[in-house]
């Protein structure tokens, strides 16, 4: 146990960070490391950014902070434009919270607000994915579906509809089109058991985060999941606190699928570690039937404070003038192959699969069956602690539920250049082959003691 007051999870001591520049960090013993995952796949733009330092210093020697309900600033009108222009305005209105379960619990209560307010109180469930990641607050973990972070508190949250989505790596129907239609099937069976006439919203990622190893969706199930919605008469809620702001190389995931939804959540890259910033968008017809009715009933001190804004706006513009969504792409199809490439050399990778600049890699203990590891070898756990010797931050999960399986996440930052993106390979190239070693010993218990965090 460490002796200082603060406390996270369980787990060995960490080593204090040094300091940060560019893609890589360092502790105080002088050790280098390669930022693989962007901290919480939030710093997109890596570390040590001096326009955007400037941007937020320019703001705190105007005004650092105002409250919402005093005065209207001009950094969050621009930025609410800004990310209304990002959707093409498809979502018309915005509204700023600090995190991404902020964000989250905003659109459940607005979506629940605006049933309120036009006549159809009877609909108080919502409808989400297992497993599933979607916030730490009551409200947003209400429609996870990851069993460790449910569980001790189940009985104080109104628990979704849990349903599942398309995996498309342990699917045996016939082919992918058939496994989307036959998990469509499902899903409306499962609404329509429920009363299809109580659903609030849909509440799913375009491309899973952390809780699936970036499992993937694709145009025929997200469309099915539109057409579901539109007829049962409930709203999409797409959360796109890890996926939005760039990270699959399009400023929202959703845009490579051509399916809007209702609502919208993002945070993380929107501040991109440099403030906390998170935000809200939603269709104008929405926010207009709760502000007639009296208004949303609903906020947090901080929202849409200058400082936070004008943070935000620096993103946004440094993403743009830097041109970070191409490089995304290109840096995306570069990690995908050096990825595809070590698989082929270490079989016990899976899957691989993502988007852009997210990509997930599942570890399993037999390829051709895709049976997991057994829960007790912790390899996620074992795989980030590897990683992290050989210098590289990876962001760790177990696949299935929460409960079993192994996965990790690599995910730089949106800034990556070739070079860096060659030495991130090779240093994982380095702790694969470290744990190939392990795996493949004969007779090797492969047991570790050593645990990850199951939090985000």
């Amino acid at each position: 146990m460490t002796t200082s007051p603060l406390f996270y999870q369980a787990g060995p001591a960490l080593p204090e960070v040094s300091h940060a520049d560019g893609v890589y960090l360092w502790d105080e013993h002088g050790n280098e490391y390669l930022d693989g995952c962007s901290g919480a796949i939030a710093c997109n733009l890596g570390h040590g950014r001096t326009d955007i330092r400037d941007a937020m210093v320019a703001q705190l020697d105007r005004v650092a902070f105002t409250y919402r309900t005093q005065f209207e600033n001009a950094p969050a009108v621009a930025l609410a434009e800004a990310l209304v222009e990002l959707t093409d305005g498809a979502l018309e209105k915005v509204f700023f919270v600090s995190s991404g379960s902020e964000a989250v619990e905003s659109a459940l209560k607005l979506a629940r607000q605006y049933f309120v307010a036009t006549g159809q109180p009877q609909r108080r469930r919502f409808v989400s994915l297992r497993p599933s990641y979607h916030g730490s607050t009551l409200g947003a973990l209400g429609v996870t579906g990851y069993q460790p972070l449910e569980a001790p508190f189940a009985d104080i949250t109104s628990a979704s509809l849990k349903v599942p989505g398309p995996d498309f790596y342990r699917h045996t129907d016939a082919d992918d089109a058939s496994h989307v239609e036959r998990v469509l099937a499902e899903t409306r069976a499962a609404i329509e058991a429920a009363d299809p006439g109580a659903i609030i919203a849909f509440v799913l990622e375009p491309v899973g985060g952390a809780s699936t190893g970036a499992r993937m969706l694709d145009r025929r199930y997200l469309e099915g999941i539109r057409a579901l919605c539109d007829e049962f008469g409930c709203l999409l809620i797409l959360d796109e606190v890890l996926t939005g702001i760039g990270r699959t190389g399009t400023w929202f995931a959703y845009q490579h699928y051509g399916v809007t939804p209702d609502l919208l959540t993002t945070a993380k890259g929107l501040g991109a570690g440099y403030y906390p910033v998170g935000a809200v968008l939603a269709r104008e017809h929405i926010v207009n039937a709760v502000m007639e009715s009296g208004g949303f009933q609903h906020g947090h001190t901080y929202a849409g404070n200058p400082l936070a804004c004008a943070t935000g706006l620096a993103v946004l513009e440094a993403i743009r003038r830097e041109r970070l969504l191409a490089n995304v792409a290109e840096r995306g199809r570069r990690l995908e192959a050096g990825l595809k490439a070590l698989q082929a050399r270490f079989p016990w990778m899976g899957d691989v699969r993502g988007l852009g600049l997210l990509w997930g890699v599942e570890l399993v203990a037999d390829p051709r069956t895709r049976t997991p590891f057994p829960a007790a070898e912790n390899q996620f756990a074992r795989m980030t602690a590897l990683a992290k010797e050989e210098g590289l931050l990876i962001y760790p999960r177990r696949t299935l539920d929460g409960l079993a399986g192994d996965h990790f996440l690599v995910t730089p930052p949106l800034t990556i250049d070739a070079q860096d993106l060659e030495i991130l390979l090779a240093r994982l190239e380095r702790a694969l082959t470290r744990l190939d070693a392990e795996v493949t010993a004969p007779g090797a218990t492969r047991e570790r003691l050593g645990t990850a965090s199951m939090s985000p």
